[in-house]
């Protein structure tokens, strides 16, 4: 065979040989590439389940032991329904005494002693328990208004004679704004207040008991 063509098939044959190692190469880059990419992506896959376990445990541990007093939400159960209040924090006075007696179970087995229709209802007189709670600063001037369904402190006539003692307002009563504190405001249950607001009285006073039968501090 001609030397020249000897020549020629070689360097055919070098040539291929080379074209082959760097298609096996770049083969095994990207099998590496992959491999890293999987890798990759399963390592990011465990630690969002880690932070999610994470996240779900500190959520449970905080709202499951969550001191007293940073729940600001009421539930009062009553003979009649239901009532959800949320205590305002920017009234640390009247909401935090709220808190406390709500704690002391001061106003279970209560009553609303006081009904006016399309005005107020009024309960939690601890004295019909033979409980004497201590009277509060007013937190005046007011930062929320006497509005339908806001909550406040009642009180006599004197300033800063507020004790345990409550109403919620069946209608917009801002002519009170200058003498009693808001702290709080139903958000869930206002039928139940309109229900018990529209129960017959005597003076004032229902003819049949409606009882707070526990009142107790919430999450949500």
């Amino acid at each position: 065979m001609c030397p020249r063509i000897i020549l020629i098939r070689l360097f055919l044959h070098l040539a291929g040989s080379s074209v082959g190692f760097d298609d096996l190469s770049k083969l095994r880059e990207q099998r590496i590439r992959a491999r890293k990419t999987r890798t990759f992506r399963r390592r990011m896959i465990a630690l969002g389940v880690i932070v999610l376990v994470v996240a779900s445990l500190v959520g449970i541990y905080y709202y499951g032991n969550r001191p007293s007093s940073e729940l600001n939400r009421v539930l009062l159960r009553t003979t009649m329904g239901d009532i959800k209040i949320q205590l305002y924090e920017d009234m640390p006075i009247t909401s935090g005494n709220f808190k406390n007696l709500v704690k002391r179970g001061v106003y279970d087995e209560t009553i609303f002693h006081r009904v006016v229709r399309d005005f107020v209802i009024q309960g939690g007189d601890a004295s019909g328990k033979g409980i004497s709670v201590a009277t509060i600063p007013d937190e005046l001037p007011n930062k929320h208004n006497n509005t339908r369904g806001s909550v406040a402190m009642a009180k006599t006539t004197e300033p800063n004679s507020a004790t345990s003692q409550f109403y919620i307002n069946l209608k917009d009563n801002t002519n009170l704004d200058s003498n009693y504190s808001v702290f709080g405001s139903v958000i869930a249950g206002m039928d139940v207040v309109d229900a018990i607001g529209n129960v017959p009285t005597d003076k004032e006073k229902p003819l049949q008991d409606v009882i707070l039968t526990k009142a107790e501090l919430i999450s949500q």
